[in-house]
C-alpha cells in the first residue's frame, strides 16, 4: 500500500495500542533543535495531532507551551496522560474541536494515518490565520554492514516486513497543503540526529512498528531473536545516523481579511 492511501489500513492505524508501553521506551525523541524551532514560532496553544505517547508533546510542556493531544487510542493516550499531557480520544479528521483555535499543530511520524483530504480541511478550521502545521517523520539511516546483516535476517525470517535503517526521506508525491488555498506556503526542512542501540533496545523499537505488528507473536519473537544475534555478531551497538524531515505549512489570512 502507497503511503498516500496507509490511512485506509484502520486495522493497522490502531495496532499501536498493544505496543504503548515500548512505543514510549523506544521510538526517538523529538531533535532538540526541532522543538527549539517549534518554541521560537511563541504559540500561545499547541495542538498535537495523533500524539501516541506524548513523544512531542512533553518536549513542549516541558519549554512551557501549553499543548493538547488528539489520539484515538486510549493506551497510547493513557501514556501521555501519565507524562502530565491531557488528552482527547478521537481520530483528527472527526474530532470535536468545541470551536478551539491553535496557533501550531503538530504531527511526528503519524500524518500518514489521517485522511489527506479531510486532515487538510480539519487543519485549516482549528488553525488561527498565521498559525503553522508542522508534519514530521524521523527516518532511522544504518551502516552497510548492519544493513546487509539485517537483510540476510529478513529474507529467511520476515520477507513481508520492511528493513528499517535505510528509509529514504521523500516529500509525498502530491502534497494536499500546497494544493489548498487555506494554506500561503510549504517549507522543508531536516534535522540529523545519531543515535546508537543495544541488541535489547532495537529488537524493542522495530517491534514498535506497524509492519512488523501484523506478523504476529511467534514470528516477531522468531524474528527478534535472529535480529539480536545479528547486532551482537557485529559488535552488540547498532548506530544510527538518523534524519527528521519536517513539512511546514502556515495557515493563510481568510480572502478579505
Amino acid at each position: 500500500m502507497a503511503s498516500e492511501e496507509l490511512h485506509l489500513d484502520r486495522r493497522r492505524a490502531g495496532s499501536f495500542g498493544s505496543v504503548a508501553e515500548q512505543y514510549d521506551r523506544y521510538r526517538p525523541v523529538c531533535p532538540d533543535a526541532l522543538i527549539e524551532d517549534f518554541v521560537a514560532l511563541r504559540p500561545e496553544q499547541v495542538l498535537d495531532v495523533a500524539c501516541g505517547t506524548g513523544k512531542v508533546a512533553v518536549p513542549l510542556a516541558k519549554h512551557g507551551l501549553s499543548v493538547l493531544g488528539v489520539e484515538m487510542d486510549e493506551r497510547m493516550a493513557d501514556v501521555a496522560r501519565g507524562h502530565g499531557i491531557p488528552v482527547e480520544i478521537a481520530p483528527f479528521e472527526t474530532w470535536d474541536d468545541a470551536g478551539r483555535r491553535f496557533d501550531l499543530i503538530t504531527c511526528g511520524s503519524a500524518w500518514h494515518w489521517i485522511d489527506p483530504a479531510l486532515g487538510v480541511s480539519k487543519a485549516a478550521k482549528v488553525l488561527r490565520p498565521g498559525g503553522v502545521i508542522a508534519r514530521f517523520w524521523s527516518y532511522h539511516l544504518l551502516e552497510e554492514p548492519v544493513l546487509t546483516a539485517f537483510d540476510a535476517v529478513y529474507r529467511q525470517y520476515a520477507p513481508d516486513a520492511q528493513v528499517h535503517g535505510r528509509n529514504a526521506v521523500k516529500s509525498p508525491p502530491v502534497d494536499p497543503f500546497t494544493e489548498s488555498d487555506a494554506f500561503s506556503s510549504v517549507e522543508t526542512r531536516n534535522y540529523r540526529w545519531e543515535d546508537t542501540f543495544s541488541a535489547d533496545e532495537w529488537v524493542g523499537l522495530v517491534a514498535t512498528y506497524s509492519d512488523h505488528q501484523r506478523l504476529g507473536p511467534e514470528r516477531l519473537t522468531v524474528l527478534q531473536r535472529a535480529l539480536h544475534a545479528a547486532i551482537e555478531n557485529l559488535g552488540g551497538i547498532v548506530r544510527s545516523h538518523g534524519e527528521t524531515h519536517v513539512l511546514l505549512a502556515r495557515r493563510a489570512s481568510p480572502s478579505g481579511s
